[in-house]
C-alpha cells in the first residue's frame, strides 16, 4: 500500500501520543468539512488522508486496549460520508469528536 503520509507510515506516527494522533486525524476531518461543498477533489483527498491516519492509528499496537473505540471512529467517519445512513452521523459531529483530542494534545504539550 502506498501512503500519502510517507514519513508517518515509516514509524514517525508511533512517536505521537493517542491524543496527537487523533488530533491530527481531526485536522484532516476539519479540512474535509471545509471543502465538502466547495471542492470535491480537495474534500476527497482530505477524507482519504483522515482514513489513512486512522488506519495507522489502528495498526499502532500501543492502543490495543482502545482499538474498539478507534475502529468505531473509523466506521462513523465512513458513515458520515454516506450521509449517516447507519449511525446518523455527520462530518461536523465527528469533527467535534476529534477536536477534543487536538485540544488535549495541545494541553499535554
Amino acid at each position: 500500500m502506498e501512503y500519502r503520509h510517507q514519513e508517518l507510515s515509516h514509524g514517525k506516527w508511533s512517536e505521537f501520543s493517542l491524543a496527537e494522533q487523533m488530533g491530527n486525524i481531526g485536522s484532516e476531518v476539519d479540512r474535509a468539512v471545509k471543502w465538502q461543498d466547495k471542492d470535491r477533489e480537495k474534500f476527497q483527498n482530505s477524507f482519504e488522508r483522515a482514513l489513512e491516519l486512522l488506519d495507522l492509528t489502528i495498526q499502532d499496537s500501543r492502543w490495543a486496549n482502545r482499538l474498539q473505540e478507534i475502529v468505531r471512529a473509523r466506521e462513523v467517519l465512513c458513515d458520515a460520508l454516506t450521509d449517516g445512513k447507519e449511525y446518523h452521523s455527520s462530518l461536523k459531529q465527528i469533527n467535534k469528536y476529534f477536536f477534543y483530542f487536538a485540544l488535549l494534545a495541545r494541553i499535554q504539550k
